[in-house]
Protein backbone atom coordinates (compact mmCIF):
# COMPACT_ATOMS: atom_id res chain seq x y z
CA UNK A 1 0.00 0.00 0.00
CA UNK A 2 1.08 3.60 -1.06
CA UNK A 3 2.22 5.92 1.51
CA UNK A 4 -0.23 8.91 2.97
CA UNK A 5 -0.68 11.13 0.53
CA UNK A 6 0.46 14.88 1.25
CA UNK A 7 -2.04 17.64 0.58
CA UNK A 8 -0.81 21.05 -0.50
CA UNK A 9 -1.01 22.36 2.99
CA UNK A 10 0.43 19.65 4.76
CA UNK A 11 3.29 19.53 2.05
CA UNK A 12 3.57 23.75 2.62
CA UNK A 13 3.67 23.12 6.12
CA UNK A 14 6.42 20.25 6.39
CA UNK A 15 8.92 22.53 4.25
CA UNK A 16 9.16 24.80 6.92
CA UNK A 17 9.27 22.10 10.01
CA UNK A 18 11.62 19.65 11.26
CA UNK A 19 12.18 16.72 9.02
CA UNK A 20 12.83 13.12 9.72
CA UNK A 21 16.47 11.55 9.05
CA UNK A 22 17.18 9.15 6.10
CA UNK A 23 16.78 5.80 7.09
CA UNK A 24 19.84 3.94 8.94
CA UNK A 25 22.46 2.52 5.72
CA UNK A 26 22.21 -0.86 4.95
CA UNK A 27 25.85 -2.24 4.64
CA UNK A 28 26.52 -5.49 2.64
CA UNK A 29 27.95 -8.35 4.98
CA UNK A 30 29.44 -10.52 2.16
CA UNK A 31 30.62 -9.74 -1.34
CA UNK A 32 29.40 -7.78 -3.45
CA UNK A 33 28.43 -9.11 -6.93
CA UNK A 34 30.70 -7.40 -9.74
CA UNK A 35 28.21 -3.94 -11.32
CA UNK A 36 29.06 -3.28 -14.88
CA UNK A 37 29.51 0.80 -15.20
CA UNK A 38 28.48 2.68 -18.41
CA UNK A 39 28.41 5.49 -19.99
CA UNK A 40 25.29 7.84 -21.62
CA UNK A 41 26.54 9.85 -24.67
CA UNK A 42 24.68 12.61 -23.40
CA UNK A 43 27.39 13.05 -20.73
CA UNK A 44 29.70 13.79 -23.34
CA UNK A 45 27.09 15.74 -25.78
CA UNK A 46 29.41 18.98 -26.53
CA UNK A 47 31.56 17.02 -29.34
CA UNK A 48 28.71 16.11 -31.53
CA UNK A 49 30.19 12.38 -31.37
CA UNK A 50 28.64 9.91 -33.84
CA UNK A 51 28.03 6.33 -32.97
CA UNK A 52 31.35 4.75 -34.10
CA UNK A 53 33.39 7.64 -32.04
CA UNK A 54 31.00 7.20 -29.03
CA UNK A 55 32.07 3.52 -29.37
CA UNK A 56 35.56 3.70 -29.72
CA UNK A 57 35.72 6.79 -26.93
CA UNK A 58 33.39 4.58 -24.24
CA UNK A 59 35.95 1.95 -25.09
CA UNK A 60 39.30 3.72 -24.61
CA UNK A 61 38.13 5.07 -20.63
CA UNK A 62 37.15 1.51 -20.00
CA UNK A 63 33.26 1.37 -20.08
CA UNK A 64 31.25 -2.02 -19.95
CA UNK A 65 28.24 -0.37 -21.28
CA UNK A 66 27.47 2.41 -23.53
CA UNK A 67 23.80 3.63 -23.54
CA UNK A 68 23.31 5.80 -26.81
CA UNK A 69 19.75 7.83 -25.62
CA UNK A 70 19.61 9.75 -28.67
CA UNK A 71 18.74 8.21 -32.03
CA UNK A 72 20.85 11.42 -34.25
CA UNK A 73 23.85 9.13 -33.00
CA UNK A 74 23.43 6.98 -35.97
CA UNK A 75 24.34 7.72 -39.03
CA UNK A 76 21.76 5.31 -40.87
CA UNK A 77 19.11 3.03 -39.41
CA UNK A 78 19.44 0.27 -41.46
CA UNK A 79 20.46 -3.35 -40.48
CA UNK A 80 23.46 -3.66 -42.19
CA UNK A 81 24.97 -0.32 -40.66
CA UNK A 82 23.44 -1.22 -37.34
CA UNK A 83 24.69 -4.88 -36.99
CA UNK A 84 28.50 -3.02 -38.30
CA UNK A 85 28.07 -1.24 -34.77
CA UNK A 86 27.06 -4.09 -32.54
CA UNK A 87 30.29 -6.17 -34.29
CA UNK A 88 32.44 -2.54 -33.27
CA UNK A 89 31.38 -2.37 -29.82
CA UNK A 90 31.48 -6.07 -29.41
CA UNK A 91 35.11 -6.59 -30.25
CA UNK A 92 35.86 -3.86 -27.83
CA UNK A 93 34.70 -5.43 -24.64
CA UNK A 94 31.48 -3.12 -24.85
CA UNK A 95 27.80 -3.64 -24.82
CA UNK A 96 25.20 -1.18 -26.46
CA UNK A 97 22.17 -0.03 -25.22
CA UNK A 98 19.99 2.03 -27.38
CA UNK A 99 17.29 4.77 -26.51
CA UNK A 100 15.38 7.98 -27.46
CA UNK A 101 13.25 10.65 -26.29
CA UNK A 102 9.74 11.29 -25.04
CA UNK A 103 7.28 8.84 -26.34
CA UNK A 104 4.27 10.25 -24.57
CA UNK A 105 2.32 11.78 -27.47
CA UNK A 106 0.41 14.08 -24.88
CA UNK A 107 3.52 15.19 -23.66
CA UNK A 108 5.06 18.93 -24.36
CA UNK A 109 8.24 17.16 -25.45
CA UNK A 110 6.98 14.73 -28.03
CA UNK A 111 7.93 15.50 -31.80
CA UNK A 112 6.67 14.04 -34.66
CA UNK A 113 10.20 13.74 -35.83
CA UNK A 114 9.92 9.60 -35.86
CA UNK A 115 6.06 9.21 -36.66
CA UNK A 116 3.58 8.47 -34.09
CA UNK A 117 4.05 7.62 -30.48
CA UNK A 118 3.78 3.94 -31.11
CA UNK A 119 6.14 3.99 -34.59
CA UNK A 120 8.96 5.82 -32.65
CA UNK A 121 9.04 3.66 -29.96
CA UNK A 122 8.60 0.58 -32.30
CA UNK A 123 11.80 2.38 -33.80
CA UNK A 124 13.63 2.44 -30.92
CA UNK A 125 13.04 -1.37 -29.80
CA UNK A 126 13.75 -2.63 -33.33
CA UNK A 127 17.45 -0.73 -33.40
CA UNK A 128 17.71 -2.34 -29.95
CA UNK A 129 17.36 -5.56 -31.01
CA UNK A 130 19.69 -4.84 -34.12
CA UNK A 131 22.66 -3.53 -32.29
CA UNK A 132 22.28 -6.26 -29.50
CA UNK A 133 20.41 -3.88 -26.52
CA UNK A 134 18.04 -5.65 -24.48
CA UNK A 135 16.58 -2.27 -23.40
CA UNK A 136 15.12 0.32 -25.30
CA UNK A 137 15.36 3.78 -23.07
CA UNK A 138 12.70 6.30 -23.58
CA UNK A 139 11.08 9.03 -21.33
CA UNK A 140 7.28 10.36 -21.24
CA UNK A 141 8.52 14.08 -20.79
CA UNK A 142 9.38 16.61 -17.66
CA UNK A 143 8.10 18.46 -15.39
CA UNK A 144 6.08 20.65 -17.07
CA UNK A 145 3.97 18.06 -17.96
CA UNK A 146 2.48 18.03 -14.17
CA UNK A 147 1.41 21.52 -15.08
CA UNK A 148 -0.77 20.79 -18.12
CA UNK A 149 -4.17 19.70 -18.20
CA UNK A 150 -4.91 16.61 -16.75
CA UNK A 151 -1.98 17.05 -14.74
CA UNK A 152 0.67 13.80 -14.84
CA UNK A 153 -1.88 11.32 -14.20
CA UNK A 154 -3.08 11.80 -18.06
CA UNK A 155 0.07 11.83 -19.28
CA UNK A 156 1.05 8.41 -17.86
CA UNK A 157 -2.25 7.07 -19.24
CA UNK A 158 -0.97 8.51 -22.83
CA UNK A 159 2.25 6.43 -22.30
CA UNK A 160 0.96 3.44 -20.98
CA UNK A 161 -1.43 2.92 -24.22
CA UNK A 162 1.56 3.47 -26.40
CA UNK A 163 3.58 0.73 -24.49
CA UNK A 164 1.06 -1.73 -24.80
CA UNK A 165 0.24 -0.89 -28.42
CA UNK A 166 3.94 -1.61 -29.20
CA UNK A 167 4.08 -4.83 -26.80
CA UNK A 168 3.34 -7.68 -29.34
CA UNK A 169 6.53 -5.96 -31.14
CA UNK A 170 8.93 -5.84 -27.94
CA UNK A 171 7.98 -9.42 -27.21
CA UNK A 172 9.11 -10.80 -30.61
CA UNK A 173 12.14 -8.73 -30.33
CA UNK A 174 13.32 -9.77 -26.94
CA UNK A 175 13.74 -5.82 -26.17
CA UNK A 176 12.36 -4.65 -22.99
CA UNK A 177 10.92 -0.90 -22.53
CA UNK A 178 12.87 1.03 -20.33
CA UNK A 179 10.71 4.24 -19.25
CA UNK A 180 13.06 6.64 -16.90
CA UNK A 181 11.84 9.54 -14.79
CA UNK A 182 13.35 12.54 -16.14
CA UNK A 183 13.39 15.90 -15.42
CA UNK A 184 10.58 15.83 -12.52
CA UNK A 185 7.94 14.31 -14.99
CA UNK A 186 7.77 11.39 -12.87
CA UNK A 187 7.83 10.33 -8.76
CA UNK A 188 9.31 6.90 -8.11
CA UNK A 189 5.55 6.14 -6.87
CA UNK A 190 4.00 7.10 -10.42
CA UNK A 191 6.98 5.65 -12.49
CA UNK A 192 6.11 2.06 -10.60
CA UNK A 193 2.47 2.64 -11.33
CA UNK A 194 2.68 3.01 -14.69
CA UNK A 195 4.71 -0.26 -15.25
CA UNK A 196 2.60 -2.12 -13.31
CA UNK A 197 -0.23 -0.99 -15.49
CA UNK A 198 1.78 -1.35 -18.11
CA UNK A 199 3.19 -4.60 -17.80
CA UNK A 200 6.54 -5.91 -15.92
CA UNK A 201 6.94 -8.59 -18.28
CA UNK A 202 7.98 -6.10 -21.21
CA UNK A 203 8.28 -2.67 -19.30
CA UNK A 204 10.52 -1.43 -16.79
CA UNK A 205 13.14 1.57 -15.66
CA UNK A 206 15.61 3.73 -16.57
CA UNK A 207 16.49 4.88 -13.27
CA UNK A 208 17.94 8.10 -12.79
CA UNK A 209 19.07 9.51 -9.28
CA UNK A 210 19.82 12.69 -10.75
CA UNK A 211 16.08 13.28 -11.55
CA UNK A 212 14.93 12.12 -8.36
CA UNK A 213 16.11 15.26 -6.76
CA UNK A 214 14.38 17.17 -9.37
CA UNK A 215 11.09 15.36 -8.37
CA UNK A 216 11.34 16.44 -4.74
CA UNK A 217 12.96 12.68 -4.03
CA UNK A 218 15.73 11.53 -2.36
CA UNK A 219 18.00 9.39 -4.63
CA UNK A 220 18.40 7.08 -1.85
CA UNK A 221 14.63 6.22 -1.52
CA UNK A 222 14.23 6.41 -4.87
CA UNK A 223 16.36 3.75 -5.42
CA UNK A 224 14.21 1.46 -2.83
CA UNK A 225 11.26 2.03 -4.98
CA UNK A 226 12.53 1.83 -8.19
CA UNK A 227 15.61 -0.75 -7.96
CA UNK A 228 12.99 -3.60 -8.55
CA UNK A 229 11.83 -2.30 -11.76
CA UNK A 230 15.52 -1.36 -12.71
CA UNK A 231 16.61 -2.25 -16.58
CA UNK A 232 19.18 0.72 -16.83
CA UNK A 233 20.21 3.58 -15.52
CA UNK A 234 21.18 7.38 -15.48
CA UNK A 235 23.65 8.20 -12.53
CA UNK A 236 24.95 11.80 -11.75
CA UNK A 237 25.54 13.23 -8.24
CA UNK A 238 23.32 16.00 -6.66
CA UNK A 239 24.26 18.55 -4.49
CA UNK A 240 20.90 20.07 -2.56
CA UNK A 241 20.71 22.75 0.02
CA UNK A 242 18.42 24.94 2.17
CA UNK A 243 16.66 28.43 0.56
CA UNK A 244 14.37 30.63 2.25
CA UNK A 245 11.98 29.41 -0.60
CA UNK A 246 12.42 25.96 -1.03
CA UNK A 247 16.08 24.57 -1.72
CA UNK A 248 18.61 24.43 -5.00
CA UNK A 249 19.95 21.30 -7.10
CA UNK A 250 22.95 21.12 -8.60
CA UNK A 251 23.82 18.11 -10.30
CA UNK A 252 27.70 17.31 -10.23
CA UNK A 253 29.89 14.76 -10.98
CA UNK A 254 29.51 11.32 -8.65
CA UNK A 255 31.32 12.19 -5.05
CA UNK A 256 31.15 15.59 -5.26
CA UNK A 257 27.63 16.26 -4.20
CA UNK A 258 25.50 15.17 -1.15
CA UNK A 259 24.32 11.81 -2.40
CA UNK A 260 26.01 9.07 0.03
CA UNK A 261 27.11 6.83 -3.06
CA UNK A 262 28.56 4.24 -0.75
CA UNK A 263 25.53 3.63 0.82
CA UNK A 264 23.42 3.78 -2.54
CA UNK A 265 25.67 0.90 -4.49
CA UNK A 266 25.15 -1.53 -1.57
CA UNK A 267 21.61 -1.45 -2.23
CA UNK A 268 21.96 -0.94 -5.99
CA UNK A 269 23.61 -3.92 -5.58
CA UNK A 270 21.21 -6.16 -3.77
CA UNK A 271 18.18 -4.39 -5.41
CA UNK A 272 19.09 -4.22 -9.51
CA UNK A 273 21.29 -7.56 -10.19
CA UNK A 274 22.90 -7.63 -13.27
CA UNK A 275 21.87 -3.66 -14.14
CA UNK A 276 24.75 -1.33 -15.49
CA UNK A 277 25.37 1.69 -13.64
CA UNK A 278 25.33 4.47 -16.36
CA UNK A 279 26.96 7.75 -16.15
CA UNK A 280 25.20 10.19 -17.15
CA UNK A 281 27.16 13.29 -15.64
CA UNK A 282 25.19 16.92 -16.31
CA UNK A 283 27.11 18.89 -14.41
CA UNK A 284 27.76 22.81 -13.33
CA UNK A 285 24.10 24.59 -13.38
CA UNK A 286 21.61 25.19 -10.45
CA UNK A 287 17.91 24.92 -10.74
CA UNK A 288 15.43 26.28 -8.01
CA UNK A 289 12.78 24.44 -6.22
CA UNK A 290 10.60 27.06 -4.43
CA UNK A 291 8.74 24.13 -2.49
CA UNK A 292 6.94 27.19 -0.55
CA UNK A 293 5.27 28.54 -2.89
CA UNK A 294 1.81 27.58 -3.17
CA UNK A 295 1.96 27.17 -7.26
CA UNK A 296 5.00 26.06 -7.07
CA UNK A 297 4.00 22.65 -5.57
CA UNK A 298 0.24 22.19 -6.35
CA UNK A 299 1.43 19.54 -9.25
CA UNK A 300 2.99 18.07 -6.34
CA UNK A 301 0.14 17.98 -3.65
CA UNK A 302 -0.34 14.11 -3.94
CA UNK A 303 3.35 12.90 -3.13
CA UNK A 304 3.51 11.06 -0.39
CA UNK A 305 4.11 12.97 2.72
CA UNK A 306 7.10 10.95 3.44
CA UNK A 307 9.17 11.45 0.24
CA UNK A 308 9.19 14.79 0.98
CA UNK A 309 10.60 14.73 3.83
CA UNK A 310 13.11 12.74 3.08
CA UNK A 311 14.35 15.20 0.75
CA UNK A 312 13.63 18.15 2.74
CA UNK A 313 16.54 15.61 4.88
CA UNK A 314 18.69 15.77 2.30
CA UNK A 315 18.56 19.21 1.32
CA UNK A 316 19.78 20.11 5.16
CA UNK A 317 22.78 17.87 4.64
CA UNK A 318 24.10 19.89 1.68
CA UNK A 319 25.42 23.10 1.02
CA UNK A 320 25.61 25.94 -1.25
CA UNK A 321 28.71 25.32 -4.14
CA UNK A 322 29.07 27.76 -7.13
CA UNK A 323 27.84 27.43 -10.87
CA UNK A 324 30.51 26.77 -13.35
CA UNK A 325 31.37 29.88 -15.25
CA UNK A 326 33.54 29.50 -18.33
CA UNK A 327 36.80 31.45 -18.29
CA UNK A 328 36.21 34.99 -19.98
CA UNK A 329 37.63 34.34 -23.62
CA UNK A 330 37.33 30.73 -24.08
CA UNK A 331 35.44 29.40 -27.22
CA UNK A 332 32.47 28.10 -25.61
CA UNK A 333 32.18 24.74 -27.72
CA UNK A 334 35.35 23.61 -26.48
CA UNK A 335 35.45 24.80 -23.00
CA UNK A 336 32.35 22.62 -22.81
CA UNK A 337 33.44 19.97 -24.64
CA UNK A 338 36.75 20.06 -22.21
CA UNK A 339 34.19 20.38 -19.08
CA UNK A 340 31.78 17.55 -19.97
CA UNK A 341 35.05 15.23 -20.61
CA UNK A 342 36.95 15.89 -17.02
CA UNK A 343 33.60 15.53 -15.04
CA UNK A 344 32.58 12.27 -16.61
CA UNK A 345 36.40 10.66 -16.89
CA UNK A 346 36.66 12.15 -12.96
CA UNK A 347 33.08 10.34 -12.19
CA UNK A 348 34.78 7.41 -13.55
CA UNK A 349 37.51 7.15 -11.55
CA UNK A 350 35.68 7.28 -8.55
CA UNK A 351 33.16 5.23 -9.34
CA UNK A 352 36.10 2.12 -9.97
CA UNK A 353 38.33 3.50 -7.37
CA UNK A 354 36.09 4.12 -4.13
CA UNK A 355 32.90 2.45 -5.13
CA UNK A 356 35.16 -0.50 -7.00
CA UNK A 357 32.04 -0.53 -9.55
CA UNK A 358 33.05 -1.69 -13.08
CA UNK A 359 34.23 -4.94 -14.62
CA UNK A 360 37.51 -3.74 -15.89
CA UNK A 361 39.37 -2.65 -12.93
Amino acid sequence: MLNPVLTRRDLLKTAGAAVVATASPVRATTTRPEIPLGVDNFSVRAFGWKAPQLIDYSASIGADVLLMSDLDVYESHEDGYLADLRKRAGDLGLRLQAGSFSICPSSKHFTTKFGSAEEHLRLIIRIAKAIGSPVARCVLGSAEDRKREGGIAAHIKATVAVCKAARPFAMDSGVKIAIENHAGDMTAHELAGLIEEAGRDYVGATMDCGNATWALEDPLRNLEILGPYALTTGMRDSMVWETPEGAIVQWTAIGDGCVDFKTYVERFAALCPGVPFVLEIISGFQHPFPFRNAEFIAPYANAPKEEFERFAALAKKGRPIEARKRPVGQDKKLADQAYQKEQLERSMRYCRETLCLGLKR
